[in-house]
C-alpha cells in the first residue's frame, strides 16, 4: 500500500440556498486583480443549466479528462505527438465568450454630467478592452432557471431525459432546480496535472492540495483544457494559469477556506481522507458503472492498524491521521455512503464530494390538503414513495454524480429518505413504527446510523464541520502543534511579483 493523506470535501446540496457569499468571499480575497476579473474560482450553478463556462460538461467540444483506451488511460486532450502538435495552438479552450466578458459601469458620469433635459447614465464598459459593450452573458446567466427556454435546455446531462420528464422539470409553478457549488476538486488524478507541459501545474504530496507553480508556468494553457471541470484560468495580464488553492494559507494557519468559512447554508464539510496511490490509475481504469464504488475502495479506514503502520512509513503525521479519524468527509463518503463525485466519467477521481439534494414529488392541492397522488393507496407513507415519485429524474441525478450508475444514487437517496422518516418519528410522531422499520430496511441502515446522519447534517459544530489538521509545511517548527500559535509563519502571497516571459 502507497497511503497519502488528501485534505477532501463534501458540500451537502440540500442545504445550498443558492446566495453566492462563498463565491463573493473568494472572489474579494483571490480574484480581484487585474487579468482576473473574469475569473470565479468559486461558482455556485443552478441545474438544470449550462454552468460557468458554457456548456463545461460537453467533453466533446473541450476534451477535458481521461478516457479508456483497452486496458489504458490516455488523455481526451492529446497524446504526446499531440501535445507536441497544439503547442503553439490549443483548438479545446474557452473563449472569453464562454466564461462572460467583465464589465464595469461609468458611474463617474451620474455625478459629473452637465446638467440637461436627458437622464445620465452609465454605460457598460468591457474591463478587459476599456470599451463600451453590451451585456450579452454573465458567470451565472441561468441563475434560478432564468432563460430556462434558451440555458437550461443545453444541459448535457438532460440528453438521456425523455420529453416527459423534460416538461415534467418545467411545469409551470412547478418549476425544479438546485444549487451545485464547485470550486476546483483537487482529484488524485488530475488532468491539469497530466496535460502542462512545462511541469508547473503539481500536487503538494503532504495534503493533496493541487497548485500551479508561478515560476514554472509557461502560458501553454493545456491544463485549462485538460481540466474537465474548467477550473483553471488564464491570467491575461501575468501571462500565467492560475487556479483555486483550497486557501492553503488559511489552512496552515488553522483556519478553513474562505468559501468554507463564509457559507451561510453551512453545507460545506472539509477533513482528511487515507488514500491508496497505488491503485489510481486501477481505480480510473474501471468501467463507468464501477467507478464510483472503486473510488470508495480506494479511500481507506483510518483506524486500520495497517493502514496507519503504511501512512506513517509515508511519512504522514499522527496529527494528520487522527485528523483522518475524525473526518466529516470520511463519515459521508465511505462509513454512510452518501456523498458522490461530480461527473466521475473524467476519470480524476475528484476529492470533492456532493451529497445530492433531497428531491421534490409530483403532488397536487386537493380541498385544501397537500396530497402525493397514489401514495395512500399503497399503504405507505408519501416520504416512502417520494423516491418514485420524484419531478428530478433519477437518470439525470445519475449523470451529474455516478456515471450513469441509477441504483448508487438511488441508494443514497433511500438512506436519505429513511433518515428523514426516523427522525420524523421521533419528533413529529405521525409515522408508525412498521414504516419507520420498512424505510430502515429500505436504506439500508440503522437508526443509530439515522440519528448520526441526522446531527452532522442538521447540527453540526464548527469543529465538527471542519476537522483542519496540522499540514507541516515547516519542518523547522513541531508539525503536532497547534498552527494558531504559529500564524506568523504562515505564508499569505509573493515577496516579488511572478515575472513575465521565459
Amino acid at each position: 500500500m502507497d497511503i497519502r493523506a488528501q485534505v477532501s470535501m463534501v458540500f451537502h446540496l440540500d442545504k445550498c440556498i443558492g446566495c453566492h457569499t462563498c463565491s463573493v468571499a473568494c472572489k474579494n480575497i483571490w480574484t480581484d486583480r487585474k487579468g482576473t476579473e473574469y475569473m470565479w474560482w468559486n461558482n455556485v450553478e443552478t441545474k438544470p443549466g449550462t454552468g460557468y463556462p458554457t456548456l463545461w460538461e460537453d467533453q466533446k467540444k473541450y476534451k477535458g479528462g481521461w478516457e479508456k483506451q483497452g486496458d489504458d488511460l490516455r488523455l481526451k486532450l492529446h497524446g504526446r505527438a499531440g501535445g507536441l502538435a497544439n503547442i503553439f495552438f490549443n483548438p479545446y479552450l474557452p473563449t472569453v465568450d464562454d466564461y462572460y466578458e467583465p464589465w464595469t459601469y461609468e458611474y463617474e458620469n451620474l455625478f459629473t454630467a452637465p446638467e440637461g433635459d436627458d437622464q445620465p447614465t452609465a454605460r457598460a464598459v468591457s474591463m478587459i478592452t476599456g470599451k463600451h459593450m453590451e451585456i450579452e452573458a454573465g458567470p451565472n446567466w441561468d441563475d434560478d432557471l432564468g432563460g430556462s427556454p434558451f440555458y437550461a435546455k443545453n444541459d448535457p446531462n438532460l440528453g438521456e431525459v425523455t420529453d416527459e420528464e423534460r416538461q415534467q422539470l418545467n411545469e409551470l409553478e412547478r418549476l425544479v432546480f438546485f444549487y451545485l457549488p464547485r470550486i476546483c476538486n483537487h482529484c488524485l488524478n488530475p488532468g491539469c496535472v497530466a496535460a502542462c507541459p512545462a511541469g508547473a501545474v503539481y500536487k503538494r504530496g503532504e495534503d493533496g492540495i493541487v497548485l500551479i507553480s508561478q515560476a514554472k508556468c509557461r502560458a501553454w494553457r493545456m491544463c485549462i483544457s485538460g481540466c474537465p471541470y474548467k477550473k483553471t484560468y488564464f491570467n491575461w495580464s501575468t501571462g500565467k494559469s492560475e487556479k483555486c488553492i483550497l486557501c492553503f494559507p488559511r489552512l496552515e494557519s488553522g483556519q478553513p477556506p474562505a468559501c468554507f468559512h463564509s457559507c451561510v447554508g453551512r453545507i460545506r464539510y472539509l477533513g482528511v481522507l487515507l488514500y491508496d496511490a497505488a491503485r489510481i490509475k486501477e481505480t480510473a481504469s474501471v468501467p463507468d458503472a464501477e467507478l464510483v464504488a472503486a473510488h470508495r475502495a480506494m479511500i481507506q479506514d483510518p483506524f486500520d492498524p495497517a493502514v496507519i503502520a503504511a501512512a506513517r512509513a509515508n511519512g504522514v503525521s499522527d496529527a494528520m491521521i487522527d485528523a483522518a479519524q475524525k473526518s466529516p468527509v470520511y463519515k459521508f463518503v465511505k462509513v454512510w455512503q452518501l456523498a458522490l463525485p461530480l461527473h466521475a466519467e473524467f476519470r480524476t477521481l475528484p476529492m470533492l464530494f456532493y451529497v445530492p439534494p433531497m428531491l421534490p414529488v409530483m403532488a397536487a392541492v386537493r380541498d385544501g390538503c397537500y396530497e402525493i397522488p397514489g401514495a395512500g393507496a399503497a399503504g405507505l407513507a408519501p416520504m416512502l414513495t417520494s423516491l418514485e415519485r420524484a419531478r428530478v429524474p433519477l437518470r439525470y441525478l445519475a449523470r451529474l454524480f455516478s456515471a450513469g450508475n441509477e441504483e448508487i444514487v438511488a441508494a443514497v437517496y433511500r438512506k436519505l429518505i429513511a433518515g428523514r422518516v426516523y427522525m420524523r418519528s421521533l419528533r413529529v410522531n405521525d409515522v408508525s413504527a412498521a414504516e419507520v422499520h420498512e424505510a430502515l430496511s429500505q436504506g439500508h441502515t440503522t437508526p443509530e446510523e439515522a440519528e448520526a446522519i441526522f446531527r452532522l447534517t442538521a447540527l453540526p459544530t464548527f469543529e465538527e464541520r471542519f476537522v483542519l489538521p496540522p499540514l507541516a509545511r515547516e519542518q523547522a517548527i513541531e508539525p503536532v502543534m497547534d498552527p494558531f500559535t504559529r500564524k506568523a509563519e504562515g505564508g499569505f502571497g509573493f515577496r516579488k511579483g511572478p515575472e513575465r516571459g521565459w
